[in-house]
């Protein structure tokens, strides 16, 4: 975990749930490889709210795996450290995050992918599905600050919970 000894700050905050997430996930088979449909949902994503950058998100004890992505370039950078980004917060949280400027809050200020890749805004919420687990999240992220809003705080939350009905019916072979 990473802390900031000037601050006293827990940057990345302790998951105690990870071991069972990683179980669920590897029963649901999702969160080892890129899937095409995560990434149709990321872009998707990206386009509803107008963000260069989206993801769909799957978080174990060491890493984050962008399983859908979306980049204006189309780069594909599918794993972060998990003491990189905001989706460990909102995993933990287990509710949505918005950041509209990171660098108005001292606790994710710090976060590497702030200087590394000059992430400034984020809208992020967690796809917790029906044993009660978060699996991961739905996030989007801008090199700008943005005003997420009201609006996209509810789009947000309603994307994620479109996306964790997409992986109920995938379970129960719907899909």
């Amino acid at each position: 975990m990473m802390y900031d000894a000037t601050a006293n700050l827990l940057l990345t905050p302790v998951d105690k749930e990870a071991p069972n997430r990683v179980r669920r996930l590897r029963r649901l088979g999702i969160g080892l490889h890129p899937e095409l449909a995560f990434d149709a949902f990321a872009t998707r994503l990206a386009e509803v709210t107008g963000a260069p950058y989206s993801m769909v998100n799957f978080i174990d004890e060491n890493q984050q795996f962008f399983a859908g992505l979306h980049t204006p370039d189309g780069t594909a950078h599918r794993y972060m450290a998990r003491d990189h980004g905001y989706c460990p917060h909102v995993i933990v949280r287990r509710k949505a995050l918005v950041l509209e400027d990171v660098r108005d809050y001292p606790r994710f200020a710090g976060n590497p992918v702030v200087d590394e890749i000059g992430i400034r805004s984020y809208l992020g919420a967690p796809l917790i599905d029906r044993t009660g687990i978060a699996l991961g999240t739905v996030c989007v992220v801008d090199v700008e600050p943005r005003p997420w809003g009201r609006a996209g705080l509810e789009t947000i939350k309603a994307m994620a919970a479109e996306l964790i009905e997409q992986i109920h019916r995938r379970e129960d072979g719907g899909i």
